[in-house]
């Protein structure tokens, strides 16, 4: 039982973490009815410029104090982020309203490109750090009950607790404010949110600088754990089976989709993983997010399309 509720744990940890990434992808859709593509891009390009910026700042201001580094860095690229959104709105988004779905669909994998490219060239594309003091050392749980106990990552804890927050204050943040139930209505129909006096370029730049917040937390915590380098992106696109599984238009649906994934990579690759050779955790999310759409498109929590003829 030991190790089983280790890998559950570890499982759901992993999956909140998910949970973060697939946020940005459900923020875009709801505001503007696209999956964002450059969601991956976003967590790349923010975990650079994170990294860049602490290590750019104690050589230009001469400034060594760890947590205030840190500080001056989160707030300079969160800027940044900000900037991005405004740029996507101005010369992207803004020039394609009322346009195909599929017109903004490459509209995104334009913005991924591009950033991919130019995040590079500004800041570098050697892997880089990023120390935010998360702990390293592990921990034992429940010593007494299990025979030495259950190990638990202190570092996986602390990202999955920070992950949970933001969730949490977002899911609140779309269910009360008023800025939420503004970018619903975005989201629902843009000529109709325009009607009613909601200024679609305000909406467009809140929402993609919230989703390049959620992109800058997810930066930091994957570039804690795993280095920022290219690869990045990809790992963030693993949250692509889980808006898949949770719905597209769903906060609590990233939530579930997020830990089923997780939990799911873990289980599978520990238990079933050594009949099969391994490597179960690598297409696990893949192959259940296809069979979701066989089954179940619209998703968990997604709404469900009728079209009547």
């Amino acid at each position: 039982m030991g190790p089983f509720l280790e890998t559950l744990i570890g499982g759901l940890m992993t999956g909140m973490l998910y949970s973060l990434v697939a946020l940005g992808f459900v923020l875009i859709f709801k505001a503007s009815g696209v999956f964002n593509f450059a969601q991956g891009a976003m967590v790349l390009f923010a975990a650079l410029a994170m990294a860049r910026f602490a290590e750019w700042i104690p050589a230009l201001l001469g400034i060594e104090h760890k947590v205030l580094v840190n500080l001056m860095a989160f707030i300079l690229a969160m800027g940044v982020m900000i900037m991005l959104a405004w740029v996507v709105e101005r010369f992207v988004l803004g020039k394609l309203v009322n346009q195909e779905g599929v017109t903004l669909l490459m509209a995104t994998l334009g913005i991924t490109y591009f950033m991919d490219g130019f995040g590079q060239t500004v800041f570098g594309s050697d892997i880089y750090k990023i120390d935010v003091g998360l702990p390293k050392e592990p921990m034992f749980l429940l010593e007494d009950v299990f025979q030495g106990g259950i190990l638990v990552n202190q570092e996986e804890l602390s990202a999955a607790i920070i992950a949970a927050a933001l969730v949490a204050l977002l899911a609140a943040f779309f269910q009360y404010t008023g800025t939420g139930r503004a970018l619903r209505a975005v989201a629902d129909d843009h000529q109709a949110a325009q009607s009613i006096g909601i200024p679609l370029e305000r909406i467009w730049v809140i929402v993609w600088s919230v989703a390049g917040f959620v992109a800058l937390v997810a930066g930091i915590i994957w570039g804690s754990k795993l280095g920022v380098q290219f690869s990045l992106s990809q790992v963030a696109l693993k949250a692509l089976p889980v808006v898949i599984l949770g719905g597209l238009t769903s906060v609590p649906g990233a939530i579930v989709g997020g830990l089923i994934i997780g939990v799911g990579e873990k289980l599978s690759e520990v238990y079933i993983g050594p009949m099969l050779g391994g490597g179960i955790e690598i297409w696990f999310a893949y192959a259940l997010a296809l069979l979701f759409l066989l089954v179940r498109p619209q998703g968990l929590y997604g709404e469900k399309i009728i079209d009547r003829v």
